[in-house]
């Protein structure tokens, strides 16, 4: 991870959607993580492990804060996120807390979340203004393949411990999921994350793809049509970041005709159904629905005083 430049523990500030200027600061050493994921950017992980302990002196972290803001640097938050995770610094919650009384701007943790069973971490976790952890799968065995965690971090640990850290946190928690085509996309693996995002309950849900190949791995971007489907089944907290779209479409905007007929595809859809998860307003889906019924890709039922539409092929 690239430093700003004279800073050491600092990267950024960063342009977000989601956080605005974001200034990354680094707790651990390059690739120290519990998880060796199969999507990362970084590559593999060289350091796999679940010991919590100073990888990085806190005292140095806040010198180079200190010095960046003495520099007029501004941010919208501080990020404790980098090239590994961030929770496996034993003096996490120390770093976040002086972070924000030195510098008076919200602190986001962004982790994967896989410690948050241990008390200690979920302590430390305490001390962020937003956290954002992930969950990728909710099956053990397309966890396994997918996240590849280091002994002793068990399917059933992570989700309890994501569950007890949202009902402990006083601000808000975002979930993030990346879709890897062909390991955690099918209906059945969405499904049992939709039970888990259900459990755990999150104030937002964010869904993502792989947009750039992980080095010497081969994890591909699932398809438009798959994060429209995801978006529905995890839930009406659900929404896809704007970079997943493939071609760049932005969520909620420009959305073509094989979208619609892929979310009515997973299941029969009123007009509403459809609105909600496509985000688009529901003047537009008429016109959308309209057309491919008059193709015949699709026709109406009324069910019970309501009207679905279903794939008519």
């Amino acid at each position: 991870m690239s430093g700003v430049a004279g800073y050491e523990h600092l990267y950024g500030p960063v342009p977000s959607r989601r956080l605005g200027r974001s200034l990354g600061i680094d707790m651990v050493p390059m690739k120290t993580c519990c998880f060796d994921c199969i999507y990362c950017q970084l590559g593999p992980t060289t350091c796999h492990t679940r010991e919590r302990r100073d990888y990085v002196d806190v005292d140095e972290v806040l010198r180079d804060l200190e010095a960046w803001l003495e520099a007029d640097g501004t941010a919208d938050y501080l990020t404790f996120a980098g090239s590994g995770d961030p929770t496996l610094n034993i003096d996490l919650g120390d770093a976040m807390a002086r972070a924000r009384e030195l510098s008076g701007i919200p602190v986001c943790l962004l982790t994967n979340g896989a410690l948050l069973w241990r008390k200690g971490v979920r302590d430390a976790a305490m001390q962020a203004d937003l956290i954002v952890p992930s969950l990728d799968a909710a099956t053990p065995e397309t966890f396994e393949r997918i996240n590849r965690p280091v002994a002793d971090i068990t399917l059933d640990r992570y989700i309890d411990g994501l569950t007890e850290t949202v009902l402990a946190f006083h601000g808000e928690v975002w979930l993030e999921v990346m879709l890897v085509a062909g390991i955690n996309d099918t209906d059945e693996e969405l499904a049992a994350l939709g039970d888990a995002v259900r459990s755990i309950r999150p104030d937002e849900v964010q869904i993502n793809t792989v947009v750039r190949p992980a080095p010497g791995l081969d994890a591909q971007r699932v398809d438009n049509g798959t994060l429209v489907r995801a978006r529905v089944i995890l839930g009406p907290d659900a929404t896809v970041i704007s970079s997943a779209w493939e071609r760049g479409v932005p969520e909620g905007a420009e959305h073509s005709e094989a979208e619609v007929l892929s979310l009515v595809s997973y299941r029969p859809c009123t007009l509403e159904d459809v609105s909600h998860g496509l985000g688009m307003h529901p003047n537009e889906v008429i016109k959308y629905l309209a057309h491919l019924v008059s193709q015949g890709k699709l026709h109406r039922e009324d069910r019970d005083g309501k009207v679905f539409f279903v794939r008519g092929d």
